[in-house]
């Protein structure tokens, strides 16, 4: 049997092969009806709207046909001129009655015919329900005027003489030329120019009223001088251009009235089109016009998109952008959607800027902008997103509108974006190079709490300079500070370069040391050839091949440098080598000392728990001979070379944790983790919990039923705590964390974290940082001092002030910053001892960081830098000391960063790999170390640079130094009597000429009864005293009296803070109301001179390898005991 699930239906009647040879007829009986669409679009006159008016081609070939008729009659009215014979004609005759020959006759009424037909077809195609609309309008008149005249003498021959005023047909030309210019436009799919058009039409206007005025005058004196066309120009000319020579004049009082008509026209229409023609002028200067295709073809130029252009940003792109060599042809088209500024306008005006700067006035998310820009054949696209906005949210959003436009209408231009908050990063991935703000932001202020000033020192490394700050001043650390932050982060590769070329096969960390020994430059970094990602320091195992493209930190690039080979150099060679003087040391030396043969070989087993990680060698030999250092080895041992397990948590001295460790909470793991607020965060493994803290737990300041504590000090940390005051938990927040719970920090050595938020944290942020240890937050503000006792101020480490958002705008410049400094100020008062890292909005606020109105010093430097300025530095504020000792940061200071990768590519990565922000595998980190008395004896950088990279591998890129100043008089001194003062001020005055001018300020020391009341008793004798030198008396008398007033308001302070504390139940133990930092001064040495002398407590900044570099196999166990020199090579502090 058949299934009859299997049966095949039969088919419907419309697919019966019947029905296919047969047609649709099998349909004529279905109720379907067909419908035809647009019907009123096939009657006659529709179908002639469309071909004379709607159709944009056909119709422009109807206006040219139109205007050039319009054209050929003015031409033989011309014609008819010049053929005419005025000789035998008398009277008022001649302005009737003209000559016209059969043939022009007959030229002149076919174009009139065509023309009046043409007319009327359009009148009544145009026409809308009211005839006298259509009737009244000028060129109809003027049509009808020219027109029927002609038409008549076909039916009356005798009036073929009659004069008819065809001249008129210009203005019927003129109109017909504007109609034609918009169709053409149209026929081309381009905006058309209001500018061209009015232009045009200026033009025109008075070419027809030239034209008028001599056919009129010329017809008009047929009846008087009987002046021929060239003779009425002539005229014309002379009256419309207000000369007036009087040897041509008009006769006959009609052609007077005509001359009075057409200069009273004049008088009006001019005027109006030149207004028009200013206001279209100014509002093209506003809006910017076009950049021509031309120009983009031929010329190259990059397109800088922005909300609202400052004058900051303005010049801060320029200058960055064209210090660069290869950039000063490029020009630059600003695209902004507002008008600019007074400011903007009169810095575009230089001639520097106006050859190479085009403002346009529109916006990035309109087709027809961008066409304007060139986006299309831009080099590259620049999209900044406004960081004063009060809804940062809202400005990322439209930086992804931006930024999505360009892409479509140009997917080829190279983008380069900035984006402020970190959770819309995912939406540009697509951009080439993405810079976000937070992230960096939090980043730096998070090393700068563990490796003093980093943001001073990514900073400098991503501006542009020479170097020449700071040469013409009278200090030695300014010359110094100036002359080493003109170093930058070059590129090139290895087998083309003159410094790296010869350590080809040699390992990285001998190529760097054996490079900034002969060269003076410092390699920092490699890449392969056939791998995208950048190495920092990647180690003695890495081996150096051709291909390989070297970062290094240098002054200038390779290409621009001059090699001189020296023969004194060399003979010379061996005497230096031995020279022991304290000015000029061996930076080549392997034996360090005469009569040392031993050679310490370069260390690679894992050291003792006990000790320094580089301790001072021991001496077997005779007594005061300086140790030597270790060469450092081509190729790494690898036999030597013992894999260390970083995985595992036994990473400190003691192999076994302790009660106490256990108690505390010190067993933590390693690893990534488990949750990350926002998507494109980058991977870090870092220290963690293995249990995620309860979210009661975190809240600092209320207790629970976990634990009691209602305040920093209760919880008893061993390690100072790092106060971070922000507005709200930011996602960005959490790239704060992480680089201090990176998994080569010393666990005993992680600081507390307290966030001291002025709005509690929502859920997911509290996801994140439950997993970290010691990770709090406390809801408060840094206006209220009892908050800031709560969270531990008195026994902080750093307290990190983060710029609020809501306080971005202002309607003043520069006033965003005005909260943040007082409170900074308030705080720098009240705890003068803190280390306070200030976050601005506008890098010219950091001159008010701990301001000190009468600091003759402060005075001078602020001098320096405008002088600095008008010598064009880019980095005028680099004196300042808050900036130099890495006290204020602003990440506007960080734009450059985003501009630099047009021409170095690499330098965002850099970046990122040493704030921490990514982690490549076997790619090294940023550390520092302090330089002890235990370490002097190493002497020089270049022999530190030896001692680290032939002991430990690290690269050393530069020195954060601190210097005390001398003080002109100190509050110690002011306990002397007024005998004792009369009898040594001579001494005094010596002591004060030999200082330096900035040895102004005065520092506050220990505050005992005894020498506040001597201090008083001397200020009343003295007041009674006429001094004998009134001018330096008076002054010192001065600076002795603001002292002891000083004195006076910094005991009130201390009191008040006491009074809040005892208030509070906190203990007064540990807050230390005169410990003040006001007598020093830190800057930074980038890559300095290998014969640099190192000082005490200097900090040494080091790109260390990644340890788990040497993790053979990733899949083992990640409990094995490892090495304890690892676990001192990952100290944030190392002894030499």
């Amino acid at each position: 049997m058949v299934d009859p699930e299997s049966e095949v239906p039969p088919l419907p009647p419309r697919y019966r092969f019947r029905d296919l040879l047969l047609g649709d007829q099998g349909w004529q009986n279905d109720d379907r009806v067909q419908v035809e669409f647009y019907m009123n679009e096939n009657t006659f006159k529709e179908r002639l709207k469309l071909f004379f008016i709607k159709n944009q081609r056909s119709s422009l070939r109807i206006r040219l046909f139109n205007f050039s008729l319009k054209l050929l009659s003015c031409l033989l009215y011309i014609v008819r001129v010049l053929l005419d014979d005025l000789s035998q004609e008398r009277g008022w005759s001649p302005i009737f009655w003209v000559n016209r020959s059969l043939p022009l006759w007959g030229l002149q009424v076919s174009v009139a015919l065509i023309s009046l037909f043409e007319t009327m077809l359009l009148s009544y195609l145009s026409y809308k329900g009211n005839i006298w609309e259509q009737v009244l309008r000028v060129p109809f008149l003027l049509e009808i005027i020219n027109a029927i005249p002609f038409i008549i003498t076909i039916f009356w021959p005798r009036l073929r003489n009659l004069f008819i005023p065809v001249f008129l047909n210009c203005w019927l030309a003129k109109h017909a030329l504007e109609n034609m210019i918009n169709d053409l436009h149209r026929a081309i799919q381009r905006t058309q120019s209001a500018m061209f058009n009015q232009v045009l039409i200026l033009i025109s206007t008075l070419l027809c009223l030239i034209f008028t005025c001599i056919c009129g005058i010329q017809h008009l004196e047929r009846a008087g001088n009987k002046l021929t066309l060239f003779d009425s120009l002539y005229f014309c000319i002379v009256t419309f251009s207000t000369v007036g020579f009087g040897d041509v004049t008009p006769k006959i009082w009609p052609s007077k009235l005509l001359v009075v008509i057409m200069i009273c026209v004049a008088l009006v229409v001019l005027p109006i089109q030149f207004e028009q023609l200013a206001y279209l002028w100014m509002e093209r200067q506003k809006s910017g016009g076009n950049y021509s295709r031309h120009r983009a073809q031929t010329e190259k130029h990059v397109v800088l998109c922005v909300s609202s252009l400052k004058i900051d940003l303005l010049m801060d792109f320029l200058n960055e952008f064209y210090a660069h060599p290869r950039l000063q042809d490029y020009y630059v088209v600003i695209l902004c959607p507002t008008e600019m500024d007074a400011q903007v306008r009169r810095v575009l005006q230089i001639p520097m800027w106006s050859q190479r700067v085009i403002y346009l006035q529109g916006s990035a998310l309109k087709d027809q902008d961008l066409l304007r820009a060139k986006m299309d054949d831009a080099e590259a696209c620049f999209i900044l997103s406004s960081r004063c906005e009060v809804d940062r949210t809202a400005a990322d959003h439209q930086t992804i509108l931006r930024a999505w436009a360009v892409k479509d209408f140009a997917p080829n231009c190279p983008l380069y974006v900035q984006i402020l908050k970190p959770e819309n990063k995912f939406h540009i991935k697509f951009a080439d190079h993405v810079v976000c703000e937070e992230e960096f932001k939090y980043a730096m202020l998070a090393l700068n709490c563990i490796c003093p000033a980093t943001s001073t020192l990514i900073t400098l490394l991503v501006h542009t300079s020479r170097g020449q700050e700071g040469q013409q001043s009278p200090e030695h650390w300014q010359k110094t500070y100036g002359r080493c932050s003109g170093n930058e982060v070059y590129h090139i590769n290895l087998e083309e370069s003159v410094f790296f070329a010869e350590y080809e096969g040699k390992s990285f960390t001998y190529a760097s040391f054996h490079a900034h020994k002969k060269f003076g430059v410092c390699l920092i970094g490699v890449r392969r050839e056939d791998n995208k990602n950048i190495l920092l320091n990647p180690g003695p195992r890495y081996i150096m091949s051709a291909s390989d493209i070297c970062f290094y930190i240098n002054i200038t690039k390779e290409e621009n440098s001059a090699f001189k080979k020296q023969e004194q150099h060399r003979k010379n060679h061996l005497s230096r080598s031995f020279y022991h003087g304290p000015s000029r040391l061996p930076v080549h030396s392997i034996i360090a000392s005469m009569g040392t043969v031993a050679i310490d070989l370069q260390d690679t087993s894992c050291r003792s728990s006990s000790g320094p990680t580089l301790s001072l060698p021991s001496e077997s030999g005779k007594a005061g001979r300086r140790p030597s250092i270790a060469p450092v080895l081509e190729v790494a041992d690898s036999s030597a070379l013992h894999t260390c397990d970083l995985l595992s948590d036994q990473s400190e001295d003691e192999t076994t944790p302790s009660d106490e460790d256990v108690l505390n909470g010190l067993e933590y793991l390693k690893g990534y983790p488990p949750y990350s607020p926002y998507i494109g965060s980058s991977p870090t493994f870092c220290h963690l919990l293995h249990e995620k803290v309860p979210f009661c737990c975190l809240r600092l300041d209320k207790g629970c039923q976990h634990n009691y504590y209602e305040d920093a000090k209760a919880y008893g940390f061993k390690n100072k705590i790092i106060i971070v005051a922000a507005e709200t938990a930011g996602n960005g927040l959490y790239n704060f964390i992480v680089p201090l719970r990176a998994y080569y920090r010393p666990k005993k050595e992680l600081n507390p974290i307290v966030l001291l938020l002025d709005n509690p944290p929502d859920m997911h942020f509290l996801d994140a940082i439950c997993w970290f240890p010691m990770v709090y937050y406390m809801v408060g503000s840094i206006d209220n001092l009892d908050d800031l006792l709560k969270c531990g101020v008195t026994f902080a480490a750093n307290v990190v002030v983060v710029d609020k958002e809501s306080t971005m705008s202002a309607e003043e410049d520069y006033m965003a910053d005005a909260k943040t400094i007082v409170n900074v100020q308030t705080l720098f008062r009240l705890f003068s001892s803190l280390s306070i890292i200030t976050e601005l909005t506008h890098p010219a606020n950091m001159r008010f960081m701990q301001f000190r109105a009468k600091d003759c010093y402060s005075l001078a430097l602020s001098k320096l830098e405008k002088k600095e300025r008008e010598r064009g530095s880019n980095l005028a504020f680099m004196f300042r000391l808050p900036f130099a000792a890495g006290r204020v940061f602003s990440i506007s200071m960080l734009d450059t960063l985003l501009y630099q990768s047009f021409v170095k590519d690499y330098m965002i990565s850099i970046a990122r790999l040493l704030l921490g922000l990514d982690t490549t595998p076997g790619s090294g980190f940023l550390c520092s170390m302090k330089i002890t008395e235990d370490d002097l004896w190493i002497r020089t950088y270049a022999r530190l640079y030896q001692k680290l990279c032939s002991s430990t591998g690290d690269i050393p890129i530069g020195i954060y130094r601190t210097e005390s100043q001398k003080l002109t008089m100190s509050e110690s001194q002011i306990s002397i009597s007024v005998e004792e003062w009369e009898d040594t001020k001579d001494n005094k005055d010596q002591f004060n000429y030999r200082s330096n001018h900035r040895n102004s300020t005065s520092s506050d020391q220990s505050d005992h009864p005894l020498l506040r009341r001597k201090s008083m008793q001397w200020a009343r004798r003295l007041s009674r005293k006429v001094p004998k030198h009134s001018a330096k008396t008076a002054e010192k008398i001065s600076q002795q009296r603001m002292s002891l007033y000083r004195r006076s308001e910094r005991q009130e302070l201390a009191e008040l803070v006491k009074n809040r504390m005892k208030h509070l139940g906190l203990s007064t133990a540990g807050y230390d109301e005169m410990n003040d930092h006001q007598n020093t001064l830190s800057y930074i040495l980038i890559n300095p001179s290998p014969d640099t002398r190192l000082e005490l407590n200097d900090v040494v900044y080091l790109i260390r390898p990644d340890p788990l570099s040497y993790v053979p196999n990733p899949s083992s166990s990640r409990r094995n005991s490892f090495c304890n020199a690892i676990g001192q090579d990952t100290r944030e502090e190392t002894q030499l």
